[in-house]
């Protein structure tokens, strides 16, 4: 799966999990939360496999069961102490919602099923070659993604994934655009502030 999809899975899932159990909807940090776990096994992954040539393949620690769950039960207990417990689950589910996630997508892709994928070390999973870096390995992948795309004559699986991604635009917008919101919120809050600060400089001169 492409970074932006897992994303797109785990905000949907997290959401519908706030709505669930707590009535609510995520906040800035659980929306963050969710969409940055959601796409770190990719980011510790991919560049040392295809730049830094640490791994053999793209599918190493970051997307191993065996680092997963004790870096999520550590992240959880941290949020906990912090009194933060919701930001700990969010980033729970985004980052183990990963890896079954690229497991299920190499299936309904190319019919394979690759359980290794979530099994480093123990098993390895094969991958294709890198050749130049990181950069030249992702753009080689998005290029094959955006032609079929473009191509118009889309897949199944792709125009599920289409219509998932407008659902998940919705979802977002009606849980009142966590992360965006607080950003906004943050800038009106400075505006106000140097405005607050402007004006107390000027009475402050026409008293003088």
């Amino acid at each position: 799966m492409w970074p932006w999809e897992h994303a797109i899975v785990g905000y949907l899932v997290y959401s519908l999990f706030c709505h669930t159990v707590y009535r609510d909807s995520p906040s800035g940090l659980e929306a963050f939360a969710v969409v940055f776990a959601s796409v770190l096994p990719d980011i510790i992954d991919k560049p040392l496999a295809w730049e830094y040539g640490f791994f053999d393949t793209g599918y190493a620690l970051g997307h191993s069961i065996f680092f997963a769950v004790p870096l999520t039960i550590a992240v959880g207990l941290i949020a906990r102490s912090t009194s933060r417990p919701r930001a700990g689950i969010a980033f729970g589910l985004g980052y183990l919602l990963h890896l079954p996630g690229d497991v299920a997508d190499g299936y309904l892709r190319g019919g394979v099923y690759q359980p290794e994928l979530m099994l480093w070390p123990v098993e390895t999973a094969g991958d294709i070659p890198s050749h130049g870096g990181f950069t030249d390995q992702f753009l080689q992948y998005f290029v094959r993604y955006w032609d079929e795309l473009v191509a118009g004559n889309l897949s199944t699986y792709l125009q599920l994934q289409v219509g998932l991604a407008a659902f998940v635009a919705l979802l977002w917008l009606y849980d009142g655009a966590p992360v965006l919101r607080e950003l906004l919120l943050g800038c009106r809050r400075v505006i106000l502030e140097l405005i607050g600060t402007d004006g107390s400089r000027n009475r402050s001169s026409k008293r003088r």
